[in-house]
């Protein structure tokens, strides 16, 4: 069985494990456990919708052609402000 040792937990933070572990007549390691496997066993709802949102991109760019596009983009980067004198890289 693995190890796991964790440092630099702050005092409150390490005051509210113990705390809640003897709540629940748990160990302080038993406690870290359970709270792990409750949070890893949920399906994410972080990144939830991100990949029908990228699929929803998919055929963006039909009809357009490519030498255009670049064409496009490198313009509206030559005539951003964002690379000017007082823009992001000075």
């Amino acid at each position: 069985m693995a190890i796991l040792q964790v440092r630099d937990i702050d005092n409150r933070l390490y005051a509210a494990l113990k705390n809640l572990a003897g709540r629940e007549n748990r160990s302080l390691s038993q406690e870290v456990i359970h709270i792990l496997r409750t949070h890893l066993s949920r399906p994410s709802t972080l990144h939830a919708g991100q990949t029908e949102a990228f699929l929803s991109l998919t055929g963006a760019f039909e009809g357009e052609d490519a030498e255009a596009l670049v064409r496009s983009l490198r313009h509206s980067r030559r005539n951003s402000r964002r690379f000017s004198q007082h823009g992001l890289f000075d």
